[in-house]
């Protein structure tokens, strides 16, 4: 069996599939649309942070607009692994330029998956299974952290298909 294949498989057929179509025609609008008040968001540089944040998390979590969800796929879930793994450019949260248009934050969101499935189909069965280095799960192999990032893909995705579908039904579209 080649282990590889059957790890990009995963996320590649949800991405083809199903996410990366559901993203198709993503507005400005339903972009940064706040559906509660109180919502984390992309904010313009210099209005504060160039994205919502709190440590410790607030309880209960804020809810996320899709362009808040976008930035977390793009830097914190492909980016910095990106970074990390394939040396790929530096990545956080503090400096990333966050998309002010969903035109733009698509294309990012593309460049970051395209990067992180090519440096994942690099990885031999060997590879994959020696020790990924996150901080916290170091011991973990590099096909759990593989699986992991294909859960936060499919998650995350998922959230921002039912904003897109209530901001439809809510007539704001």
């Amino acid at each position: 069996m080649d282990w590889n294949e059957q790890l990009c498989d995963q996320l590649e057929r949800h991405w083809t599939g199903q996410l990366r179509p559901r993203l198709d025609g993503l507005t400005d609008d339903e972009y940064c649309w706040e559906p509660v008040p109180n919502c984390w968001n992309v904010r313009p540089r210099g209005t504060g942070t160039a994205i919502d944040f709190a440590n410790p998390t607030p309880d209960p979590e804020p809810v996320t607009t899709i362009a808040w969800r976008l930035g977390h796929l793009i830097v914190g879930v492909f980016g910095m692994r990106v970074a990390r793994h394939f040396g790929g450019p530096a990545m956080d949260y503090e400096t990333f330029e966050y998309a002010g248009t969903a035109a733009t934050a698509l294309a990012q969101l593309d460049e970051a998956y395209a990067a992180w499935m090519a440096g994942v189909r690099t990885w031999t069965d060997e590879q994959l299974a020696a020790p990924c280095g996150e901080p916290g799960y170091e011991a973990f192999p590099r096909a759990a952290l593989v699986l992991h990032i294909s859960r936060e893909a499919i998650h995350h995705g998922a959230e921002i298909a039912l904003l897109r579908d209530l901001h439809i039904r809510l007539g704001f579209r």
